[in-house]
Order: structure tokens, then sequence, then C-alpha cells
């Protein structure tokens, strides 16, 4: 993989992507972007200003009558020329999401790169497709029917683990609706939602329609939250702060979307594949370092399968290759940051105090030094209402604990603030059903754990938050429904005016 370009000079005219031009931020605070596998700056930039979330909010306003009366065929056309110019561009994303990041180039090239090149194309299709209920005469005198309208200017943040992704999950349906949007990206990794953008340039599609400002959360993200042109949000990020974005959007009578948390639940009951089991727990607990709010964190094992699944995991854990992220032999990167490597340990070594580390729950020394490096680390003998297993640590940390029935596993599934998804292992075809009815999750994967199709909609229950990402069930987070009904008639003086005035004649 080599550098196909340069990020200084990319961004040389600033992080900010505002009415189809890049430029630099007016709020006088600069941020550095860290490569987390060095230390090394990457890029440093001015962070934007309440006024520079004025400016892009204005720009989408703008934009907004033109690109909402386009034709659906004329707004597909758009997005298959942006899937068409992200796959060119594939290298280069890549390269920088990795840089960014610290994900292994291997996770960056063939997931998060074509799962955001497959979404644009799904959602270049799903354009053409944004129907009402059929026309039909409910009411015998009158025919019904149903319209879909953009909703306006929308306003939305993006969390650091998965910016392209993210990026794309926000503005495709939005985009696709008819609307127009403002996206922030989390300040420590804003390089790959900037290129989307300017993709969309190159693809033709209007200035104005994706607006990128990149700022810090409690002045650029808040002002975005409750400007009064801005007439819906979508977060993803932590539940803690989705509290916060909803009483700010609430105050201001806007649709929200929320994606937050989760501590996704692995059931592996005693008649499971051990063997597919065990490496599932692995994938799905250590894939993008753990920083994936669907990974596998909380192991719950019949009590038959629990040593035997315990000792596969550890030595399974133990063959994780880590290392360079531009090395293709590498299998996991490092933390986001040094700051979420610190607290992913402190986490782990909280939990030695009442339960046991298995393997891992070290910072690799060497030449990995440098980097926010931490080894993939297995705990048991964790008790349910412990730290470890309540709260959600976002690292490369797996907790195994037993259960005896059925019915306490499930019920330890759902025992957590959070639902947004979970796996079930069994051969079982009965157990396997009766776990998806039960467990109360957004996405349950009976015998996997964590991939994902455009297709189907992502998003969860209690306290990970409300509404969908991907698929058509999207567009009802991004589009009005208006009831049109005419009068069949043509009678002046209908008989339901009785029962306002006069008599029925």
């Amino acid at each position: 993989m080599g550098n196909r370009f340069q990020v200084k000079d990319r961004f040389a005219d600033g992080a900010q992507y505002i009415d189809g031009q890049l430029r630099s931020g007016t709020s006088g605070q600069s941020h550095t972007v860290v490569n987390p596998a060095t230390g090394e700056e990457v890029l440093t930039y001015e962070l934007a200003s309440a006024a520079d979330v004025d400016e892009a909010v204005a720009a989408a306003k703008r934009a907004f009558p033109a690109w909402s009366a386009a034709t659906p065929g004329e707004r597909s056309d758009a997005l298959h020329r942006l899937a068409a110019v992200l796959a060119e561009q594939a290298e280069d994303f890549a390269y920088a999401e990795s840089l960014q990041c610290g994900k292994p180039i291997k996770l960056s090239t063939e997931f998060d790169v074509p799962g955001t090149i497959d979404n644009t194309a799904f959602f270049a299709g799903a354009a053409r497709h944004l129907q009402g209920q059929a026309a039909a005469e409910y009411s015998g005198d009158h025919t019904s029917y149903v319209r879909r309208e953009a909703i306006g200017v929308v306003g939305s943040i993006a969390p650091w683990n998965y910016p392209l992704q993210m990026a794309a999950w926000k503005i495709l349906p939005a985009i696709a609706a008819g609307n127009t949007i403002v996206l922030k990206p989390a300040e420590l990794t804003p390089l790959t939602s900037l290129m989307f953008a300017q993709a969309a340039k190159d693809a033709g599609l209007p200035d104005g329609v994706v607006n990128i400002v990149t700022g810090a959360g409690r002045d650029a993200g808040e002002h975005l939250v409750g400007h009064p042109d801005v007439v819906m949000t979508s977060f993803t990020g932590s539940t803690a702060v989705g509290k916060r974005v909803a009483e700010i959007a609430t105050a201001t009578v806007k649709r929200l979307h929320l994606e937050l948390g989760g501590k996704a639940p692995f059931l592996v009951f005693d008649d499971a594949d051990l063997e597919a089991a065990a490496h599932g727990a692995v994938a799905a607990s250590l894939i993008n370092t753990g920083q994936d709010c669907t990974a596998a964190t909380r192991a719950y094992v019949q009590r038959p399968l629990h040593d035997a699944f315990v000792a596969r995991v550890a030595e399974l854990m133990e063959t994780v290759r880590l290392g360079d992220p531009f090395d293709w032999a590498t299998d996991l990167g490092p933390l986001v940051s040094h700051a979420q490597r610190d607290r992913v340990a402190g986490f782990v070594e909280r939990a030695r105090g009442y339960a046991t580390v298995v393997t891992g729950g070290e910072v690799p020394g060497g030449e990995l030094a440098e980097g926010a490096y931490y080894r993939p680390t297995l705990v048991s003998g964790a008790a349910q209402d412990s730290e470890v297993v309540q709260s959600e640590i976002f690292g490369p940390v797996l907790v195994v604990l037993p259960f005896d029935t059925d019915d306490e596993g499930i019920a330890l599934a759902n025992d957590t603030p959070y639902g947004l998804a979970a796996s079930a292992w069994s051969r079982d075809v009965y157990r396997a059903g009766r776990a998806t009815r039960e467990i109360k999750a957004g996405c349950v994967w009976v015998n996997d754990h964590i991939p994902i199709i455009s297709e189907m909609p992502h998003g969860g229950y209690k306290a990970s938050g409300f509404g969908k990402d991907m698929s058509a069930y999207s567009f009802e987070e991004y589009t009005q429904v208006k009831h049109v009904m005419y009068d069949n008639t043509a009678v002046a003086a209908k008989d339901w005016h009785r029962t306002i005035f006069g008599d029925r004649t």
C-alpha cells in the first residue's frame, strides 16, 4: 500500500468542506490528527466555529430546493456516479482510514471501503423506491395516497471508530431522499469524511448538498444540533453524549435518530459447535481493535462448554499478530489514541481485583511501545454486576461467564442497559429461534457475529438508541410522510356537514 497522496497537501486549504470548497476553520483553535500506531502528526488543522456551522447550514439550505426537486432518477444517477468515484479512489480511502485510525490495512481495504461503496450503490437504487401507500378509496368518497417528501437540512454527527462508513451511513440516506446535510465528523478522524464530500463533488453532486464541519463537540456539534434551520439530527456515539444531543434536539422539536452504545452478548448453548464459536468470538471481539459498538463483549457459555471455550479462545487470541497497520500480515492495530488505550487498560486493571485475566491485559513493548497498542484480552470469573460486564469498554477485551439453563442465559444476555446487537450459537433451530425472539437487541445473529449488509437495518433497543441506519428502513428517519386526500363526489353540501351545521337532507 503506497501513499498516493500527501495528507498535508491534500488538506492545505483546511479541514472544513462548505458549499463545495475546502476551507479553514475560524475558531482560533487547532487540532492535530495523530497516527495512533506511531504517535506521529498526520495533519494539524483549524477547528470549526459556530460561524462556520452557520455558513455550512446556510449552504445546505440554499441547495435544498433544487436537490429535493430533482427526480428520483436524477438523484439515483448521481449516487451511482459517486459509487464509481469511490471505487476509483478506493486505495486512497483505505490508506487515509488506516492512517488516522490505526486500522489494519486489510480491514480498511476489505471491509470499510468496499462496504461504503456497496452502501452507496444500494442507496443509488433505493432513491428510486421512495414510495408511499397505493392510492385507494378508504372512506368511500375520497381517494387517499401517501407522499414521502424530503424534510430539509440534516445535521449529523459521526464517531471516530468507523469514520468513512459512518459518514456514508449518515450522508447517503439523507441525500438519496432529497435532503441536504451538514456532517460533523470526530476531530480525531476527519480525513475520509472530507474525502467523501470531495468525491461527491467529483461525481457531480451540486455544491451545498454535502457539507463537512470539523469542530469540537461542545462548540460546533452542539451548535449544529441546536441550529434553527436544521430539521433533523442523526447521532452515533456514546449513550452519555447521546443524552445531551437529545436534550438539545428536543428543545427545538427536531426529528432525532440515535445510534448509541452497545455491550453485545455472545450466547453459546451447550450444543454449539465449539470451534466455530471460539473462532467467532475472537473475530467478533477484536474487530477494529474492539472499537465497535456491535463487537462481542460478553460471552455467556453454558457450563458444559465453558472451560473448553475459555481455553480455546485464549489459545486463538495468543496467535493474533499486532503490528504496523500497513503490513498485510498485521491482524490487530492500535486503539485510536493513547487516551483510549489507557481507558481500556484501566478497566482490565480494575478487573484484576475481582476476576481472572486469562490472557493479554498488557501494553506491548519493543517497537510497538510508541503506539496505542493493547494485547487481546480475555477475562473470566467476573460477576454479572461488575464494571467489566456492564460498562462499554470499547477495546480488545472479551469477558466470559457461565450459565446453566437456557432461561438464565437469555436473562443474562438481556441484563445490561444496552440492546444494539447479540448472537446465539446453537445447532438447535428452536433454541436459536427462541434466542432471536427474546434477546432485546436490534440485530441478533445466529452462529455468526458482526456481518452487516446494506439491505438490512442497523439500530438498537433500550439505551442503544432508536431509529435505523442503512436499508430502506432508514428512509423513515429522513422523509416526511404526507397524507393527500381527494374528494371524488363533487357534492357541495356533504352529509357529514350536518354534524357541524344544518339538518340531514
